[in-house]
């Protein structure tokens, strides 16, 4: 995705002098080089305070805010977002997260012995799992498409997809921004390619929103889940999913509330079901909106100038791990948003304690302070897994940054060889 594409201007950057001011908007660490906004986010001060204001006003008066003042800002909410997402309110249901969204979907789904579950080999485990356990208890199997990677071109997604499909293909799984390759599927097209063959198909949003443009309605998937947290930097617990109208009949949530027996003529039963599941904490969700409104204020040019300068922004970092490393990238410049993922060297033989997911992520952490997600990655067929870095970009982010993480990398890679 180039940012010409969003039409606004591919060279934006902050001066050096603009940085402490973004960054101050934010409570990360003093002294932390944070490259990981794609794994939980970061919540502005604002946005903090906003989902404070929300809770002492549900600690003032908690009856009332759950019996009377609830619905209404769930209303306000759904308006807000959907707005943003491109798709009206009323499809939309809050999720703690974007796995409990995924497994409420799965859930309304009535899988059949010999029915097959279409995936990539690039999708989250969350969804995987819930997906084996699914199948363990029905019948039903998963089939991976095994997509390749390093990616060369979109194409390489559909014709993969394509090829998987068989007369047992029932359902499909997808996600639009992998995970662990950060890739940017050709969402539209597979969404196509499920509806010509009567598969029904789950758009794993997660990483969407706040990342790329998003316009559900247009997409117009069978169902699409998502988080706040993430690149919309809302706080945690703030997924949510999409159900059209036509769809949302029999679709209920995992477990009824105490409210659910309850006849509301003037108010749909997916609107009463998911306004509220329980006594909870609701100031994540609530506050989405501000986090949404901040973020599209914080640049010049709103959510447009972000997209760009941040998709600008990892693609320099990209260059600069390149050029200090020689790693290779996950794939061109068209299949990247504002997080891409290099290949790293094989991890020295024997095992490491690890407090992450590789000691090599514990040693940049601990000696140098750079946050950096290192996973293990297996392409479906290869006999070994691939070690992978994945990096993000997010306004209070810089160049140098990117500069740091190159140094600490090449210290402790040598220090591996050692």
């Amino acid at each position: 995705m180039r940012a010409d594409d969003l039409g606004v201007n591919a060279t934006f950057a902050r001066t050096p002098a603009a940085l402490p001011i973004l960054a101050s908007h934010w409570s990360i660490r003093p002294g932390l080089t944070f490259l990981n906004h794609g794994s939980y986010g970061a919540v502005p001060n604002v946005v903090l305070k906003h989902q404070s204001d929300l809770r002492l006003r549900m600690e003032q008066d908690a009856v009332r805010f759950f019996k009377v003042d609830l619905e209404n800002l769930m209303d306000d909410m759904r308006a807000r977002v959907g707005s943003f997402l491109g798709c009206p309110g009323p499809t939309l249901a809050p999720m703690v997260n974007a796995t409990v969204a995924l497994a409420t979907i799965l859930r309304q789904e009535s899988f059949r012995p010999g029915d097959e579950i279409l995936v990539t080999d690039h999708e989250y485990m969350s969804g995987i799992n819930e997906l084996e356990r699914i199948c363990a208890a029905t019948g039903a199997k998963v089939v991976r498409a095994a997509v390749p990677f390093p990616a060369t071109s979109p194409d390489d997604v559909v014709s993969a997809v394509q090829s998987a499909i068989s007369p047992r293909t029932r359902f499909m799984m997808v996600s639009w921004i992998t995970s662990a390759t950060s890739l940017i599927f050709p969402i539209r097209k597979l969404i196509a390619l499920g509806r010509h063959h009567g598969i029904t198909t789950l758009v794993d949003g997660t990483h969407a929103p706040g990342q790329i443009p998003v316009d559900i309605a247009d997409l117009n998937p069978d169902y699409f889940v998502g988080s706040g947290h993430k690149w919309l930097s809302a706080p945690k617990g703030t997924g949510f999913l999409y159900v059209p109208l036509e769809r949302q009949a029999n679709f209920r949530p995992v477990c009824l509330s105490s409210r659910a027996h309850k006849v509301r003529p003037e108010r749909p039963l997916f609107l009463r079901d998911f306004d509220y599941m329980g006594t909870d904490d609701y100031s994540g969700i609530l506050s989405v909106p501000a986090a949404i409104d901040f973020m599209g204020s914080v640049l010049p040019g709103g959510w447009n100038a972000l997209y760009a300068q941040n998709h600008d922004l990892v693609i320099r970092g990209v260059e600069v791990l390149q050029n200090a490393l020689g790693l290779p990238v996950c794939g061109p410049e068209s299949m990247i948003g504002t997080m891409a993922t290099l290949i790293l060297p094989d991890p020295p033989a024997g095992s490491r304690p690890t407090k992450y997911d590789d000691a090599l992520q514990d040693a940049l952490v601990e000696r140098h302070g750079v946050v950096v997600p290192i996973w293990q990655f297996q392409p479906l067929g290869a006999t070994k897994p691939l070690r992978v870095l994945r990096i993000s970009a997010q306004v209070y982010n810089s160049i140098e940054d990117y500069h740091r993480l190159a140094d600490a990398l090449g210290e402790e890679l040598t220090r591996e060889k050692a």
